[in-house]
């Protein structure tokens, strides 16, 4: 593997980068559009450009137009800085420390304690570098969180949410900490809907509904979510079928094994879309009882405490410069969320029900759109 060269004084970004297209020339390019944004990816791994253009083959772009976001992942050797990083505390409810950070003049540099790679940004620059390859999900995870970082930078807001679309007409779910928002985004996909995103929404402003910009993230779903669902029983190994189908409800629902859940491959082409209108906002606060599942509309200007559940720090990967005002304020959020229908299912953990009641919802929207352009 190629050598870096030890960085002994205080970096820049923009001086570690310059270095580093120098020392690993960036040969390979995947165009790539998310939503009406251009994205460019170069590097110099030929087997790094192929699994990415895999992994986002529902969202190849158009080498010709000038992309809005650059983003660099180098197979390489990273440089060995002579500064200590700050350690980034786990995440409440975590205790493995997985990440550290040096704040530069210019931006930052974020280095994985595990796996060793360094992710830079700041100003436009956005770089990885390290072992690439061997680390591919952490390139597809910098490059949403640069995706990210640039609409929180035009005014979005970001959600912790998944979504789905029926006939142009959009439903974003929350939940608090393993309700099962994806699990029931998963459901209401095996009703012919769309995919939007799995765990995070960048949420705008608009004049009719709010307007939510997917994450081009594949689901990760544990064993119990497959197992519940026929369409997604298939991504399962037929031995950990069997081995599953003796385990009770509640020890499934434990189970932390993450598999993929690729939409086109599992459900058909076309059916992860990147934006769409929010007109619904549905949060999970339900519970493993045999009570019957509550779904009642709220005012989230009176259920602040129902907030919690949407509202996601962007953490460490968003860096604004000093000159950009950005408001994440829950004055933000409820601005945003005053001109869509919100939701609150309490009771039982009953997915079909609730699938039931989503349907409705988005029913009443398409049906409403049609009404406003017929008139």
């Amino acid at each position: 593997m190629i050598r870096c060269d030890t960085i002994r004084t205080m970096p820049t970004v923009l001086e570690l980068t310059s270095q580093l297209r120098r020392d690993f020339a960036p040969s390979h390019e995947l165009a790539l559009r998310f939503g009406s944004h251009a994205i460019s990816v170069k590097t110099n791994s030929s087997a790094l450009r192929q699994r990415l253009s895999d992994y986002f083959q529902q969202f190849h772009g158009d080498a010709s137009v000038p992309p809005e976001i650059e983003i660099v992942a180098l197979e390489g050797s990273v440089p060995k800085i002579g500064e200590e990083f700050t350690i980034k505390t786990p995440d409440p409810g975590k205790t493995k420390i997985k990440e550290e950070f040096l704040d530069c003049a210019d931006g930052r540099i974020v280095r994985k304690r595990l796996t060793g790679m360094m992710l830079l940004f700041g100003n436009g620059i956005n770089v990885a570098v390290g072992p690439c390859e061997a680390n591919d999900n952490q390139v597809v995870n910098f490059i949403n969180n640069r995706y990210i970082e640039h609409l929180l930078l035009k005014g979005c807001l970001l959600g912790h949410a998944a979504g789905v679309v029926y006939d142009g007409c959009g439903l974003a779910l929350a939940g608090f900490s393993g309700m099962g928002k994806s699990t029931l985004a998963l459901h209401l996909m095996s009703r012919d809907l769309c995919f939007v995103s799995n765990d995070r929404l960048l949420v705008c402003s608009n004049t009719d509904a709010p307007l939510m910009h997917g994450v081009p993230k594949q689901p990760r779903i544990n064993p119990g979510t497959a197992m519940h669902n026929p369409d997604l029983r298939q991504i399962l190994p037929a031995e950990v079928r069997s081995r599953l189908s003796a385990m009770s409800t509640d020890e499934l629902w434990e189970l932390e094994q993450k598999y993929d859940v690729m939409i086109d491959d599992t459900y058909g082409e076309d059916r992860f879309v990147l934006e769409a209108p929010m007109n619904a906002l549905v949060i999970l606060n339900w519970q493993r009882t045999g009570k019957p599942t509550d779904f009642d509309e709220v005012d989230p200007g009176e259920r602040r405490d129902l907030l919690a559940a949407f509202v996601k720090d962007p953490g460490l990967f968003f860096d604004p410069p000093p000159d950009v005002d950005v408001d994440l304020s829950q004055e933000r959020y409820l601005e945003v969320l005053s001109y869509c229908r919100v939701f609150e299912v309490t009771g039982g953990v009953d997915f079909e029900t609730a699938a039931d009641h989503c349907m409705r919802v988005l029913r009443e929207a398409a049906s409403a759109h049609t009404r406003e352009r017929s008139s």
